[in-house]
């Protein structure tokens, strides 16, 4: 018998094997039958690199910063960017521009120019002037059949985590495709799951508050957090994060931590949890409900709140013990 009723979970579910690879500013890890991990793993990293090459804004040779670069002029773009670009203007129209592809330039006034790993803890003040335009994604031209696209001039896009989203989701289809199942691809906690894990009733996620972390139950579908924790830094005396509101220009001020949202889908979970936590908690809380997604709110207090369809019925408190065999993260990830 195991010492702690957590200890059994750490266990890689019997039958499964992981494997990691750096991608996109994080890890992605991924969890597939061991006789086809090696496989699994492959074609994973192949597919992210592919898409990191298409889409990183912190790439000057990418198509994402070609396009960029053209502002004002119709380019002609690959499928990826086209598809992506197009999920990302859905996104907006669905969130009343709540989620703002085209922030670009207010990212890069705020300071946020480069990779976040190599970003200082401390910048120097903004410079005074104009401000980056906000809710240009309206003024997006696209020609889906010819794909050509027109940003407006001065305006750029910056996919941010529903690239990433959708990359996950692209994978896992990938992968169950291939005949590869149960599989669960997760990058940097934006993970979506097929089928489960041998012997257990769902895959055991770990969901995290400001002070405290849970363990959930995942039978299928997918799970993303936005949060405050881990990309945040200092413009002159102003404290900045990433997550910017397109009502203010500026980082959001909701008075939440951080959500995570589960849906069917990653990239619609990462829109979810970003957008419920810019609109904050009352009024994120009746985005998710009308959505019919579910997702856990924790304000910047501590306290927290379950809404929707989120999975309360097998959540409980991740022992203490537990956390120091896991590691202490901001971010959901598969218990082993």
């Amino acid at each position: 018998m195991p010492e702690h009723p957590d200890e059994q979970a750490f266990q890689t579910p019997r039958g499964l094997g992981r494997a990691a690879f750096h991608a996109m500013g994080t890890t992605v890890s991924l969890f597939a039958p061991t006789d086809a991990l090696s496989a699994a793993r492959r074609m994973t990293c192949a597919l992210f690199d592919e898409w990191e090459r298409a889409l990183s804004r912190f790439r000057p040779e990418s198509e994402l910063s070609r396009l960029n670069a053209s502002a004002g002029l119709r380019v002609a773009v690959s499928p990826l960017l086209l598809t992506t670009l197009l999920k990302a203007l859905d996104a907006a129209r669905a969130t009343r521009g709540v989620f703002d592809p085209t922030i670009l330039q207010r990212m890069i006034e705020i300071g946020y120019d480069r990779d976040f790993v190599a970003l200082p803890a401390r910048l120097p003040a903004a410079p005074a002037g104009r401000r980056g335009r906000t809710g240009a994604w309206r003024e997006v031209e696209v020609d889906e059949e010819r794909r050509m696209v027109r940003l407006p001039a001065g305006v750029g896009l910056d996919f941010g985590g529903i690239a990433k989203g959708l990359a996950v989701d692209a994978a896992l289809d990938q992968l169950v495709e291939n005949g590869i199942t149960p599989a669960l691809v997760n990058a940097g906690g934006d993970l979506a799951a097929h089928g489960l894990p041998p012997d257990l009733p769902s895959w055991p996620i770990i969901a995290p508050g400001r002070d405290e972390r849970w363990v959930i139950g995942l039978e299928r579908g997918a799970l993303a957090t936005s949060g405050l924790e881990r990309r945040h830094w200092m413009q002159g005396d102003q404290s900045r994060h990433h997550l910017i509101d397109p009502a203010t220009g500026d980082p959001s001020a909701s008075g939440l931590w951080s959500v995570t949202a589960v849906a069917g889908a990653c990239a619609q979970a990462e829109v979810a949890a970003k957008t419920a936590l810019i609109l904050g908690a009352k009024r994120g809380a009746r985005f998710i409900e009308t959505a019919r997604l579910g997702a856990l709110l924790v304000e910047r207090s501590g306290a927290w709140s379950a809404v929707g369809a989120w999975p309360s019925a097998g959540m409980r408190p991740l022992a203490a013990h537990a956390t120091g065999a896991a590691g202490a993260t901001s971010e959901p990830e598969v218990i082993e």
